[in-house]
């Protein structure tokens, strides 16, 4: 028993050390610092044609805070189907695009991808955001395309599935901190 719990002891405290040296690097990284809100921001957030919730609100707001943090942001939202994730995920986007980013918009199937795409064209109309898609329901040729777009800066927003990760579309991806 002694050995056993001995051995657990040494294991939790090698993974204590591990995780404070990774919040030690994290807590000095520079990541990039989005300005304020402007005009452009405002008027999107009000193109949005339904009531945000107090947890959506809740979210933007961290969010928009972290952005412009100068420090990279670590945050995951969660939520029930229907509650308004993609709103939040779109001006985080909207955001990133204002600030000359492009955004890789990951989507776990292919479905909701395509769903994904559709929703961001028709919410960011009229903004002059362009946005592209990846994803199998493309040809070669039209992926090409889309790659090529992507590789030249033509495109503010992609979205796809883990396709994104994957060969020649990995290869495109900068970090942009």
């Amino acid at each position: 028993w002694k050995k056993v719990t001995d051995k657990i002891r040494e294991e939790t405290m090698q993974v204590a050390k591990e995780l404070l040296a990774l919040y030690a690097k994290r807590a000095s990284a520079k990541g990039h610092a989005y300005g304020e809100n402007h005009a452009l921001m405002q008027a999107f957030a009000e193109a949005f044609p339904y009531e945000v919730t107090p947890g959506q609100h809740k979210a933007i707001e961290d969010i928009m805070s972290d952005m412009e943090s100068g420090h990279p942001m670590d945050r995951l939202v969660c939520g029930d189907v229907g509650f308004g994730k993609t709103e939040v995920a779109m001006r985080a986007a909207f955001k990133a695009v204002q600030g000359g980013k492009q955004v890789a918009f990951l989507s776990p199937i292919t479905i909701l991808t395509d769903q994904h795409y559709r929703s961001l064209q028709k919410r960011m109309e009229g903004f002059n955001v362009r946005i592209d898609v990846l994803s199998r329901f493309r040809s070669p040729q039209q992926q090409a395309v889309t790659l090529q777009k992507l590789r030249e800066g033509k495109v503010d927003i992609i979205v796809g599935t883990h396709r994104l990760l994957q060969g020649s579309a990995s290869t495109i991806a900068r970090p942009c901190g």
